[in-house]
């Protein structure tokens, strides 16, 4: 049994963050009858964290314009700083601008009102999968390890480093990110839909374009071949 399927049969507890009550409880009957267990409905940032803070649950459904001096995009922000709690963000909203401010809050899924139940349902599991994958490894996060790669580079997966001899090099979040999922297993490839999935939380090789234009950038920046591409694969890093 895989560790989804295990984590699935757990009671998996839900946040709704709604300022419109109705649609909440119309949302809480409808997660009830698939199975879910709603910690609570809160219709404000504030309450929202408070809740997080004391409830711990395992996933937050978060609306992002809430009444108050918090916005959702804002508690958002603070729940997965402070928890590393999965965010789907519900809206009426879907410009540029409003989508862009999301993904600072790092989203596993973005859904727009009014959304079907299976589109929640399916946005909920593909939450944990990705969460249960990418995040729950503990024990491999806490070991300080450090690993050589080609040209003299380290990059250190506990203090998230990377460094050539003295100097450390600034990295952008994505480019962290890049250099966390290839460094899980350093003598593994690892495949382009993860690399994405892990980056952009994306469903699939839509952003593409995103993740070569992010290797270019690196390679430009460090000026060394520390990783490379494994044909019609995804990437591994070269090691020392």
């Amino acid at each position: 049994m895989n560790k989804l399927m295990e984590f699935l049969q757990k009671t998996v507890e839900i946040l709704i963050v709604e300022d419109e009550m109705v649609l909440a409880i119309d949302m809480e009957s409808s997660l009830e009858e698939m199975g879910y267990e709603i910690s609570g409905i809160e219709s404000t940032a504030q309450d929202a964290i408070k809740h997080v803070n004391e409830n711990k649950p395992d996933i937050v459904i978060m609306d992002i314009n809430l009444k108050g001096y918090k916005s959702g995009l804002e508690a958002a922000k603070e729940i997965w700083q402070t928890h590393k709690i999965p965010i789907i963000f519900l809206t009426s909203y879907s410009d540029d601008l409003t989508v862009k401010k999301s993904m600072e809050s790092e989203p596993y899924a973005y859904l727009i009102k009014p959304c079907r139940e299976k589109d929640i349902d399916i946005a909920i599991k593909t939450a944990l999968h990705k969460h249960n994958y990418f995040f729950k490894n503990k024990n491999l996060m806490s070991e300080q390890i450090v690993i050589d790669l080609a040209q003299n580079y380290k990059y250190d997966r506990t203090k998230r480093v990377l460094s050539k001899g003295l100097y450390s090099i600034k990295l952008t979040g994505n480019e962290l990110k890049f250099f966390d999922i290839l460094s899980e297993n350093p003598k593994e490839s690892v495949s382009f839909e993860q690399i994405i999935s892990y980056i952009y939380r994306g469903e699939s090789l839509s952003d593409m374009g995103k993740l070569r234009t992010l290797v270019y950038r690196l390679r430009a920046k460090l000026n060394a071949e520390v990783f490379e591409n494994v044909y019609e694969f995804g990437y591994r890093l070269k090691l020392d």
